[in-house]
């Protein structure tokens, strides 16, 4: 799917542009933004995490709260949805996808954030 992303928008003044699967945080604990499907895809597989949804939360046939549903973290109240339908949905609706590849003690990190800077 890459080649189809949408621009980085709004204001990461703190976060690192990430614009390719090869580029990596510079530290550990560092705050990064891309919207690169290769990216968000490659981060998700490295921690077994699956795209999906919040059941009941659809808007307008379209998925609505998109989240990953991660090994161990109870996330059987998720609705799996494809990658197709979940990049669909974030393309539509602009968003930016910040997070961190480790904590700062140099541990794995799941933090991510979905931001939409035009609402």
């Amino acid at each position: 799917m890459g080649g189809q992303n949408h621009p980085i928008r709004g204001e990461h003044k703190y976060d690192r542009r990430i614009t390719a699967p090869d580029q990596h945080e510079e530290r550990p604990g560092q705050s990064l933004v891309t919207t690169d499907h290769d990216v968000i895809r490659q981060w998700a597989g490295d921690r077994g995490a699956e795209p999906c949804s919040v059941p009941g939360s659809d808007y307008g046939g379209r998925p609505g709260r998109l989240l990953f549903d991660f090994p161990g973290y109870g996330g059987e109240n998720l609705e799996h949805i494809s990658w197709d339908d979940w990049f669909r949905t974030f393309d539509e609706r602009e968003l930016d996808f910040i997070y961190q590849e480790h904590k700062k003690d140099g541990a794995q990190s799941n933090f991510f954030q979905l931001e939409n800077p035009g609402r």
